[in-house]
């Protein structure tokens, strides 16, 4: 196997978990909608899909939301409210400061946020570490994956294409996308695993 000249990772469910459970449970004494209609809007309509491909802007999204479940709350209070959902996964983290102590360039590449960018920007000192950022809100991007647009923001930030490109991702369609441009691509299933995948094309030692 060619050995890569940079690694990209996807964020949730690589490096990042979350759980709209908690989200939930901390906005939802300020709305005034159920459990499954505030799943329905965040499911069942293009809202938050509309969000995270930059058509609408943050306060766009919270006017929606307000107006849609009535929430009294802040903004700042919202903000806090849906972060609650996140966490980050420590084996991974301490994998990819092992993947840069070797010497390879990582980026990230994820369909996103801008709340919970801005969120992991303040709390989380590992996400800093990258030489760069695809995030389908972003102006330069504005398409979420599997679109081809957010993966050619990769190969220009890095300036690399194909092969030099592997990238680890948790959801398989993803992955595919990543394949058909010529990327080496894994689906993320647990740290051993990727570890094994990285030490197989010369990342890792």
């Amino acid at each position: 196997m060619t050995r890569p000249r940079a690694v990209v990772f996807d964020l949730g469910g690589v490096l990042v978990t979350f759980d709209y459970r908690i989200a939930a449970s901390r906005l939802l004494p300020q709305m005034k909608v159920t459990l499954e209609e505030l799943w329905s809007l965040l499911e069942r309509t293009p809202l938050l899909l509309d969000y995270e491909s930059g058509k609408l802007s943050t306060d766009e999204f919270f006017e929606a939301v307000r107006t849609a479940t009535g929430y009294s709350g802040s903004f700042e209070e919202f903000c806090e409210g849906f972060t609650s959902m996140f966490g980050y996964v420590p084996e991974m983290v301490a994998l990819h400061e092992e993947v840069r102590a070797r010497g390879f360039r990582t980026y990230v590449l994820s369909n996103t946020n801008e709340i919970a960018i801005e969120h992991f920007r303040r709390k989380y000192q590992f996400f800093s570490r990258f030489d760069g950022y695809a995030l389908s809100y972003d102006p330069a991007v504005r398409a979420l994956k599997p679109a081809a647009r957010i993966y050619e923001r990769i190969e220009e930030l890095s300036g690399l294409m194909g092969a030099d490109l592997f990238y680890l991702d948790d959801v398989p369609e993803y992955v595919g996308a990543a394949r058909e441009r010529g990327w080496q691509a894994i689906v993320h299933k647990s740290e051993p695993e990727t570890r094994r995948a990285l030490i197989d094309v010369g990342v890792l030692g």
